[in-house]
């Protein structure tokens, strides 16, 4: 017996429809694997040729995967610059907050100095010899040096509360200095600092093999001495001028 219309129509109208199949993506492993081996291969080429200097299409090519894997992982370059940052900052950052409250609790002034330059320099230090994040040294030695146009507010974000910190922690060690200077220290140890991260091999050649950059220790030692000793016994005179030549 056939069914007239109106019963089709009604049969029709409560049957369940069929869900939408989505695709499927890849697997959530499959994916941080990806994603990890994109961060490796950005990192190797930023930290060789600078952010300017590196395209996306580069990068995919290095990891061995589509350009639009990396849209998708990181939105853009950018993204995936930060994303480096991220990933590598953190365990500096908590290197020096950790060195910063070994030196509250020294009560010489002098060993508390010490501590803090130590806070400072040590991870940085480390980091520039350490093989897995040397590429990421040579990031941070360029963007402090010469920042490219989408490293100032990372920078800022990733080092800037710490450094608060340590600039602040310089005063209360030497509390008869002026904040200016203190803040002209805490530059200029940054910028001993760079120079080191740079691995120029300059002072492997100028002193015939006996110093080696590559003892951290060693490295550490002579690092930490001179900048206590400048900090110590530096004094800045007043400047005569706020204004004009030398």
């Amino acid at each position: 017996m056939s069914m007239s219309p109106r019963a089709r129509a009604a049969k029709t109208k409560q049957a369940p429809r069929a869900r939408a199949v989505e695709p499927a993506g890849p697997p959530p492993r499959a994916a941080e694997a990806t994603r990890a081996k994109i961060l490796r291969s950005a990192e190797d080429l930023f930290g060789e040729h600078g952010f300017d200097g590196v395209s996306v299409r580069q990068i995919a090519l290095a990891a061995g995967v589509p350009v639009a894997l990396i849209n998708y992982h990181f939105g853009a370059k950018e993204g995936l610059y930060r994303a480096i940052f991220e990933m590598r900052s953190p365990a500096i950052v908590d290197d020096r907050l950790a060195g910063l409250r070994l030196a509250e609790l020294e009560p010489d002034p002098d060993r508390k100095l010490e501590l803090i330059i130590r806070a400072l320099i040590v991870p940085m230090i480390h980091l520039r010899n350490t093989e897995k994040n040397s590429s990421y040294a040579r990031i941070l030695a360029r963007e402090t040096s010469s920042p490219s146009r989408h490293s100032k507010e990372i920078i800022g974000e990733f080092f800037d509360p710490v450094a608060r910190k340590m600039i602040e922690a310089m005063g209360q060690a030497l509390p008869d200095r002026r904040p200016e200077e203190i803040h002209w220290a805490y530059h200029m140890m940054i910028g001993a600092m760079v120079f080191f991260m740079a691995d120029t091999g300059r002072i492997i050649r100028l002193s015939d093999g006996s110093c080696d950059p590559d003892d951290e220790m060693t490295t550490a030692t002579h690092m930490v001495a001179l900048l206590h000793a400048a900090l110590k016994h530096g004094r800045v005179p007043e400047p005569p001028s706020r204004k004009g030549n030398l």
